[in-house]
């Protein structure tokens, strides 16, 4: 975590139980982490996107909400970075599991009858939030939320590898690299955890335009907000492929990946 040698700014004291490495105050006056905060327009935006065209394909509603859960992660992470309060904090977190159920929601419905609803398993993931977001309020351990996270993206690693191990094999290219863009963020994210002094001092020697590239935080956000959003392409390319639709990943100005597919006429 940041040494306690930032500067002071437009939201006050900081209040949450996190303070990264991002030198506070340093770019802004009225933004805490700026690097931190404004790399979340990956996590903003293109899936605010992606949400509309579900609406507009007639997509099951949860992929919808698979879309808009990860641009509120987004979005509470904007404030949390922006404000370093206590409030904004849990507006990033919280949001961080119930976008993990919901996708973990989709991946194991992948292969049921179109609308269906399973609600033993909505039920469980309903009340493992509740759970979750109960203990932590009461707790305030970072760690905990930390492990809860982490057990959910394990469980949809699992659930990708049987995929795409067992059910679509051709699908491994897009499944292992949104597991392994995400999985980068997650070293880049320990990184500027553990050596965070040395990165502070680095960046002391550096002209800006280099030294905000060891803003590893800010990477974490990219990749995972990345990685995340290829997640969702996965599981909706899994999904549309057992309905019998033709899913095809296409980029956009030959850069941003998004899925396109027709339903299979009968004749």
């Amino acid at each position: 975590m940041a040494p306690t040698v930032d500067r002071k700014g437009y939201w006050g004291p900081t209040t949450s139980t996190l303070d990264w490495c991002e030198e506070n105050y340093a770019v802004t006056w009225y933004i805490a982490e700026f690097w931190n905060t404004v790399s979340n327009l990956i996590m903003i935006i293109p899936p605010i996107f992606g949400a509309i065209q579900s609406v507009r394909d007639g997509l099951e509603k949860r992929y919808t909400a698979s879309y808009l859960a990860l641009t509120v992660v987004g979005m509470g992470s904007w404030c949390f970075h922006m404000t370093l309060k206590y409030e904004m904090q849990l507006l990033d977190e919280l949001p961080m599991i119930y976008s993990c159920c919901i996708f973990v929601y989709c991946m194991f419905e992948c292969f049921k009858i179109k609308n269906s609803v399973n609600y033993h398993l909505l039920f469980t993931l309903v009340l493992f939030s509740l759970i979750v977001t109960t203990v932590y309020l009461k707790v305030k351990e970072p760690v905990f939320h930390q492990v809860m996270y982490g057990m959910l993206v394990f469980t949809l690693v699992l659930r990708s590898i049987y995929i795409v191990t067992w059910v679509y094999p051709w699908l491994r290219g897009l499944g292992y690299t949104s597991l392994g863009i995400f999985l980068l963020g997650f070293f880049l994210w320990n990184i500027d955890n553990i050596f965070c002094d040395s990165l502070r001092n680095l960046r002391k020697k550096l002209p800006p335009i280099i030294g905000v590239t060891t803003q590893f935080h800010a990477w974490w956000h990219i990749l995972t907000g990345l990685g995340s959003y290829l997640h969702i392409l996965f599981s909706l390319y899994t999904r549309t492929l057992y309905l019998k639709y033709r899913p095809k990943v296409k980029f956009l100005f030959g850069i941003w990946p998004v899925i396109l597919f027709e339903h299979l006429r009968k004749h």
